[in-house]
């Protein structure tokens, strides 16, 4: 059997034609031979919905069936949004455009014409989107960074609270703020101690939205320099397996502009699972006493500190060195229909089997936005699926958020392009 769907854009049309103040009154529970079904459900603000189902009592084709919908914390009644035709078996659907439903609502549908009977109520949960901007993602111990973004659709006033993920996965408030009239926020935070501290702003929910949380940021801290003895990294934040090079310059004792020549130093080093520094490699400072050592490899987040090799022993300040995961992901296809169902699978190193991963969604407002959670398997892999609301090209990666021993990473994005309906057995069932 076949939709008879007139192109989605089409749809489109015919439910601005009937969006009218047409006010039905309280919910139904149960449907009384017309079943409905939403997809996606959950959703992201604005992302488009689509509601299909069919009509059970005779005659079937050629029936009028008429949308209705109720805005959560309106305070109003169901308003008829749209209106449409069944097919010969009886099937009907709606689409919902993109930047449309924007908050928590219900649906059901009522047949117009010789039946007068309703479907049952569906309840579309809508997650609130957070935008999030760091002023840096590279400060010293006691250094103001400033976290700014915006809350849609618009919850003037209403509190959000920047969170840090603890080692153990889970995140923690660090501090809060309220939006204002306009939705956007800004919060100021220092750290006191050197780390790589993975953040994120939270929008509890409310009788508009379901809560929703920002693609998180990593701001990497370091102590401050110690006067005379510097130290240095090629790149703060490195990928697992890539190397970087530590270095810096050793001045002559009471001096802060010239270098100690000649001199030996050590690189020490402590990852994020030893409990004391080791030796890595040596070196001899230069002329103008700066130092470099040999590229280092880390599997873990690592402290390093330079030492003088020889008394009167000196050193420099902890480096840290965040080392981000590895994830890649990729789907099943790259091409899907309207309740078209893919699964993306991949695998994340270093080894992170047990911890919670996310599915990634490219939003319209140009932020990712978590659609599912998994866990990672003991072989280190992990498995989504997804079923697709409405045609249109999807972006879709994998996040990994920090853990105690490396700093999250995300796989290079995935493209699907969906394409229209052509058959009801691709839907899932409605009810």
């Amino acid at each position: 059997m076949r939709l008879r769907l007139a192109v989605l854009a089409t749809l489109v049309t015919t439910l601005a034609a009937g969006a009218v103040s047409n006010v039905a009154g309280a919910a139904p529970r149960h449907n009384r031979g017309l079943t409905i079904n939403a997809i996606p459900n959950p959703i992201d603000a604005g992302e488009g919905v689509f509601i299909y189902g069919q009509l059970n009592v005779g005659p079937v084709g050629g029936q009028t069936i008429v949308l209705y919908h109720h805005l959560a914390g309106s305070g109003r009644g169901y308003t008829k949004v749209g209106q449409t035709t069944t097919d010969s078996h009886g099937f009907y659907e709606f689409t919902r455009a993109e930047d449309v439903v924007m908050s928590n609502r219900s649906w059901f549908v009522r047949e117009q014409g010789i039946h007068q009977i309703h479907s049952r109520t569906v309840f579309e949960r809508v997650s609130a989107l957070v935008s999030l901007t760091s002023s840096t993602t590279s400060a010293v111990t006691g250094q103001p960074v400033t976290f700014t973004g915006t809350v849609t659709p618009n919850h003037a006033f209403e509190p959000v609270i920047l969170q840090e993920q603890g080692a153990g996965g889970n995140w923690r408030n660090l501090k809060s703020a309220r939006l204002d009239g306009g939705s956007n926020y800004a919060i100021v935070y220092r750290w006191r101690f050197a780390n790589d501290y993975t953040v994120r702003v939270l929008f509890r929910s409310d009788a508009r939205n379901i809560a929703g949380s920002a693609n998180p940021v990593t701001v990497t801290v370091q102590q401050k320099q110690v006067p005379g003895f510097t130290i240095s990294s090629s790149d703060q934040l490195i990928s697992y397996g890539q190397p970087v090079t530590i270095s810096g310059v050793l001045d002559q004792s009471g001096s802060s502009t010239t270098g100690e020549a000649n001199t030996p130093v050590t690189l020490w080093a402590r990852s994020a699972y030893q409990s004391q520094f080791r030796p890595v490699a040596d070196t001899t400072a230069g002329s103008d006493g700066s130092y470099t050592f040999i590229p280092q490899v880390p599997t873990y987040n690592t402290v390093y500190q330079v030492r003088t090799t020889l008394a009167p022993h000196r050193h420099s300040a902890a480096l840290f060195e965040g080392v981000q995961d590895i994830l890649t992901m990729a789907p099943s296809s790259t091409a899907s229909e309207v309740g078209g169902h893919i699964t993306l699978t991949g695998t994340v190193l270093p080894d992170k089997a047990g911890h919670v991963i996310y599915l990634q969604r490219l939003g319209a407002d140009g932020d990712w936005h978590n659609e599912e959670i998994r866990f990672v398997t003991n072989a280190s892999t992990f498995r989504f699926g997804w079923t697709f609301g409405k045609a249109g090209s999807y972006e879709f990666r994998a996040r990994i958020t920090g853990d105690r021993g490396n700093v999250g990473g995300a796989s290079a994005p995935v493209t699907i392009t969906v394409s229209p309906a052509v058959s009801t057995t691709m839907l899932p069932p409605s009810s």
